[in-house]
């Protein structure tokens, strides 16, 4: 059976027709429409801070929400950027969330790296790697629901996450260091390239730990359904570019390059032959997913860039009438 997931990081740009609580709405509404299709096991959320166009800074409030509105869809915080939280705050706040959920959050933490947004926090880059491993250990902690001493003070965090220990920890990373880091502190491994898995797969099993195995990630390419996939292109393009070349700019002042996953773009039609960000139409759809078999797995973006409420829903409904009944 082919999966699909749901990303939203809320990013409105000026260009962007309508309102970011109008965006808000529709995600919520969206994350409803996942859970009852039956066919969408997770929706991701990013964190980002001081950005102009407004990408999410607090995902947890809005995991909540949709936590409140679903079931059975895992909600997934990727990434969340230990140095910006107060330990005690996040632990608590995670908690509270879990419980909403039934136990259907998970928490991947990553270092950062936009430099102006340490600068923000007032906080050192290079302490991004310590800031990291304490939290991870501290919300393990934390999270046993039994006193400790942090700081020099008692902390104890009460309620206690739906799932006993909390939900799984998993590290991402662009790095050799990241990979083997995830490998020693967390449940699970996140990279931002394929790469970079074996060096976390290397220090799992130097380490004693069960083989992880080949990486399962796949595709990450956003697919957008539109019944003519060249007026679709048309539609999504501008907030394609905009999506890649934001984070392409973020990646390039972080010196991260290709090796952060995005590259800026100046042509439209490169960027669609990048492959990316692909629109086609229901039957390409469900070839491509007929050829994948049962794990086959599609990435939706339906708010990509700041794209119309409307603009999305016209692609999640294809997906839903066009698409999951001929699977």
């Amino acid at each position: 059976m082919a999966l699909f997931g749901l990303r939203f990081d809320f990013r409105v740009p000026g260009f962007a027709p309508g309102t970011r609580a109008e965006r808000y709405a529709a995600a919520i509404d969206m994350a409803e429409w996942a859970d009852r299709l039956g066919h969408v096991p997770l929706i991701t959320l990013s964190e980002h801070h001081g950005s102009a166009d407004g990408y999410l800074p607090s995902p947890l409030p809005v995991a909540a929400a949709m936590a409140a509105r679903t079931s059975t869809v895992r909600l997934n915080i990727a990434a969340m950027i230990p140095s910006f939280h107060d330990p005690v705050r996040l632990a608590e706040d995670v908690a509270v969330v879990d419980l909403v959920s039934g136990g259907r959050l998970d928490l991947v933490l990553a270092n950062g790296y936009v430099a102006r947004e340490f600068a923000m926090f007032g906080v050192p880059l290079a302490e991004r790697p310590r800031r990291t491993t304490e939290m991870v250990r501290f919300l393990k902690q934390a999270w046993t629901g039994e006193p400790f001493e942090h700081e020099g003070r008692t902390v104890q965090v009460l309620p206690t996450p739906a799932r006993p220990g909390g939900p799984p920890i998993t590290l991402g990373g662009s790095t050799e260091k990241a990979a083997r880091r995830a490998a020693r502190i967390a449940d699970g491994f996140l990279p931002s390239t394929p790469e970079i898995w074996e060096f976390y797969a290397d220090e799992l099993r130097r380490l004693g730990k069960p083989d992880p195995g080949p990486y399962l990630g796949g595709d990450t390419s956003v697919v957008h359904v539109a019944e003519d996939a060249d007026r679709g292109w048309q539609e999504i393009a501008p907030y394609a570019m905009h999506e890649v070349n934001a984070y392409g700019e973020w990646q390039a002042d972080a010196g991260l390059g290709a090796d952060g996953g995005y590259v800026p773009f100046t042509d439209p039609d490169e960027l669609r032959a990048s492959g990316r960000y692909r629109v086609v139409t229901p039957d390409e759809l469900v070839e491509e997913l007929r050829e994948k078999g049962p794990f086959a797995f599609v990435m939706l973006h339906p708010l990509l860039g700041g794209l119309p409420p409307e603009v999305g829903w016209s692609s999640l409904r294809l997906v839903e009438h066009e698409v999951v009944p001929r699977l």
